[in-house]
């Protein structure tokens, strides 16, 4: 299994990899307002790819539940000098959270090689353009309603079912409009428009996802769903029941992890692997 990010190959066949979280936002669930300077950023950037991040996620909006939306050429403001500053004097690759077709646009033409759209592609009508007019790769997330209300009572009759057809219907429709299919991953949506039960369904059934042949990337690091089944408020304390089902989710073949804690979880990764390989 491979991905395809700006015409290089990632090889998940064996190996997984983690994208390390890189938040330049003052509101964000677990590190709001630490990295919004560009030096803050930087090291911290370094410091993940020094512990072994393949990919750096750089976002500039907060998604958490119950956030609001911020103006484009804010997000912009916020990304691009982190973008520009990164792509000078690192190789690996580079990833815009964003939503907004812009933000994509301006981050691609600084260096960026992923666009990580929590809609799914479905919130900015030009996305999908910009993606196409790149060779990026593309992060697919299932999210239900807006960051603003998607926890309000969250309903679904066959929650892995709606999300698979919801993966299904991407997967067809960008492919039909010129995005190749290995530059596509899916990313289940952990904690976006989902109750515990919900979120512990799909991470039961995280095999059975994306479509075939299509890598899963997870986000499940440091979110309130810790709260709930391990009673840990402080996001810092979630790191090590973030490890174990990162580990636990490699059995599932997910390849793909979306985390704070690079050298925590990329440790638990290469041990449950250690046993897969033997």
């Amino acid at each position: 299994m491979n991905w395809n990010t700006n015409g290089r190959l990632i090889d998940l066949s064996k190996k997984s990899e983690v994208m390390g979280i890189l938040n330049v936002t003052p509101d964000s669930f677990s590190d709001g307002g630490r990295y919004d300077s560009l030096v803050s950023a930087m090291e911290h950037a370094r410091k993940m790819i020094s512990e072994g991040a393949a990919i750096i996620d750089i976002g500039g909006e907060s998604t958490r539940p119950g956030s609001s939306e911020v103006e484009e050429a804010e997000e912009i403001s916020r990304t691009l000098p982190v973008i520009e500053a990164l792509r000078k004097e690192w190789s690996g690759l580079i990833s815009i959270d964003t939503k907004k077709a812009g933000v994509a646009a301006a981050a691609l033409e600084a260096g960026a090689d992923i666009v990580n759209d929590v809609s799914g592609l479905t919130s900015d009508p030009q996305m999908t353009s910009v993606c196409v007019g790149s060779q990026c790769g593309i992060v697919v997330m299932h999210m239900r309603g807006k960051p603003n209300n998607m926890q309000i009572h969250p309903e679904y009759e066959d929650v892995v079912s709606e999300i698979r057809q919801f993966f299904k219907e991407r997967l067809e429709t960008l492919t039909k409009l010129g995005i190749q299919s290995d530059r596509i991953c899916f990313d289940p949506g952990i904690g976006f428009g989902k109750s515990l039960d919900h979120n512990l369904t799909l991470l039961k059934n995280l095999d059975r996802l994306a479509p075939a042949g299509r890598p899963v990337l997870l986000g499940v690091s440091r979110k309130s769903l810790f709260s709930k089944i391990c009673g840990t408020e402080n996001p810092a304390d979630r790191d090590m029941p973030t490890a174990a089902l990162t580990a636990l989710a490699r059995r599932q073949n997910v390849m793909l992890h979306r985390v704070h804690n690079v050298k925590g979880n990329l440790a638990a990764l290469r041990a449950a692997e250690s046993l897969l390989d033997s």
